[in-house]
């Protein structure tokens, strides 16, 4: 489950009378066991979405579907890859010598990520600005300058310089800062800035020091700058129970996760490297989902279909099922309902509580819920009802293709996103009675033999490093990898609908800061309070719109 996590609870209910053990196929709780504490070994080093880790899990779990007799239903047999972009990073090509003495890389010197790539070769004078020569910009006096000013973005100043430098004919932009206040200049991987005509350089201090002491002297460089995008691959994991039925049931588990907390994802404080191996986050729920496989294979169920997808980048923002729902190896009209399970191992057995989540994405559910007598679900547990069809998994990415959900989801617990989140402190009981109330829930469908009618729900936020006040009430692409945000989906009621936005309008300005990325976007949002009016810049299909939002 990924970032941090909001959740509304406003129903509260216990559950049906619990039906007989033999009317209801049992789940192995050894079978649970063996899944998870294969996939949260240290030998697939937190199964890291990209990593040999990740395709290590993912060779396992379609062996698992393929012993229980699951059809291939990915792009390649069992698998889905697709991409993630990782934003730009610095290519081992990138060189640079200052008179003859080779500088080294990140430590003396380093392009910043809107560098354009180009080979330098030449003899500028630091204090000449001359066309066809490579230009110098020493930060101390812009900094000093804008001490006081909470508006001034180093970022934008180094920008400008540049594109005037450009324009008067500059080849290359040489910044370094040789004052005692910090510039904070980093290569910003995810920073979305338009690429600029020419390359872009950070001198360190030291660096700066041995070179650009003497501003009248004449400098000898020679140098490579190479900038390139930067991406890894993912794979789904897709299995097909085919009964010749008209609709299809899609049931979901990420298998995911942190690796060794290598994308800042981790709520680990140690400084030590060590590997989340994610036995609740989320083993637990690809265990349930290769457990549920098998046992639908051999049960009586004949009216659906079923789709059983293990899904990869998750963790990263729901990355592999946004890519299934775009890219749906079966007919997305023919889906019936989607259920998703994130951190179902953990059922405390002294509260024995349960969340459902996507409760209000079809009247159906309710109805079922409240069935009693021999007519009602297994009894797992107690069950917390979250209306929502949105939130930090993977139904949310069904709930936007207007797809009933449900979310099953027992908690979080102090091992969340740690290094401690182990095999040893899952409740195999409890994750078993979990699965079989599922189960039910499916033999309770089947009987309906009928499409289920979605129904659209408040939406809530799915996670942000940010802190704010206010919201927009957008449902932010956290796959999207252009300049600004991308709505996949607008909540109804709030500033974002009321201004006129749409999904799929692209963010790119609030008032007057800029968007360029999701985190500048939350950052933003912190910057005002309710009640206030601003402007929101925006594209649609390709062209520029502004309107009026209030908070």
């Amino acid at each position: 489950m990924f970032t941090r996590i909001i959740f509304c609870f406003f129903i509260f209910a216990g559950c049906a009378t619990q039906k007989s053990a033999t009317s209801v196929t049992e789940p192995a709780i050894a079978n649970l066991k063996s899944h998870i504490e294969y996939l949260a070994s240290d030998s697939l080093e937190g199964r890291r979405t990209g990593t040999a880790g990740e395709k290590l899990a993912a060779t396992y779990i379609a062996a698992q579907f393929e012993k229980a007799g699951l059809q291939p239903k990915g792009t390649n047999r069992f698998y889905q890859r697709f991409n993630v972009a990782e934003g730009k990073e610095i290519a081992s090509s990138t060189i640079l010598s200052i008179n003859d003495k080779t500088l080294t890389l990140n430590n003396d010197f380093f392009p910043l990520v809107y560098s354009a790539n180009s080979t330098i070769n030449a003899r500028p004078s630091i204090s000449l600005m001359e066309r066809g020569e490579p230009w110098f910009f020493n930060l101390s006096e812009t900094l000093n300058e804008n001490k006081a000013n909470p508006h001034f973005n180093v970022a934008d100043a180094i920008i400008s310089k540049a594109k005037d430098a450009a324009q008067k004919g500059g080849t290359a932009l040489f910044v370094y800062n040789t004052s005692k206040q910090d510039d904070g200049v980093k290569f910003e991987a995810k920073d979305k800035t338009e690429t600029l005509s020419i390359p872009i350089i950070y001198i360190t201090k030291d660096a700066a020091k041995k070179y650009f002491s003497d501003a009248s002297a004449s400098l000898k460089i020679s140098a490579t700058v190479a900038v390139n995008e930067a991406s890894r691959n993912g794979s789904n994991v897709v299995g097909y129970i085919d009964n010749g039925a008209a609709s299809t049931v899609v049931i979901g588990a990420h298998f995911d996760h942190l690796g060794y907390g290598e994308d800042h994802n981790s709520r680990f404080t140690g400084t030590d490297k060590q590997i989340h191996n994610g036995a609740d986050d989320n083993a637990s729920g690809t265990a349930a989902l290769i457990e549920l496989g098998r046992v639908l294979k051999v049960s009586g169920l004949k009216n659906s279909n079923y789709l059983l997808v293990a899904f990869s980048g998750e963790e990263l923002g729901l990355y592999g099922s946004k890519y299934f729902t775009q890219n749906p190896t079966v007919d997305l009209s023919s889906i019936n309902f989607m259920i998703n399970m994130d951190m179902v191992g953990r059922l405390n057995d002294s509260t024995k509580t349960i969340t459902v989540g996507g409760y209000g994405t079809s009247p159906t559910w309710g109805e079922l819920y409240n069935r009693t007598g021999t007519e009602g679900l297994f009894e797992a547990a107690q069950y917390r009802f979250d209306s929502s069809g949105t939130g930090p998994s993977d139904h949310t990415s069904f709930y936007l293709k207007n797809i009933p959900v449900l979310f099953y989801f027992t908690g979080l617990h102090t091992d969340y996103h740690k290094p401690t989140d182990d095999f040893d402190k899952i409740n195999y009981n409890g994750e078993a009675a979990i699965v079989k109330h599922i189960y039910s829930l499916l033999q309770a469908t089947d009987k309906m033999n009928a499409k289920l009618l979605f129904t659209k729900t408040r939406e809530t936020q799915t996670g942000t490093t940010a802190r704010f006040s206010v919201t927009l009430g957008i449902m932010p692409d956290y796959t999207f990898n252009g300049i600004g945000v991308r709505a996949d989906g607008v909540s109804e009621g709030k500033p974002a609908q009321k201004a006129g936005l749409q999904a799929g309008d692209i963010i790119t300005a609030i008032g007057d800061y800029k968007t360029v990325t999701l985190e500048s976007y939350m950052q933003t949002l912190g910057k005002f309070k309710k009640g206030e009016k601003t402007t929101i810049t925006y594209t649609r299909a390709g062209k520029a719109f502004v309107t009026t939002a209030e908070f």
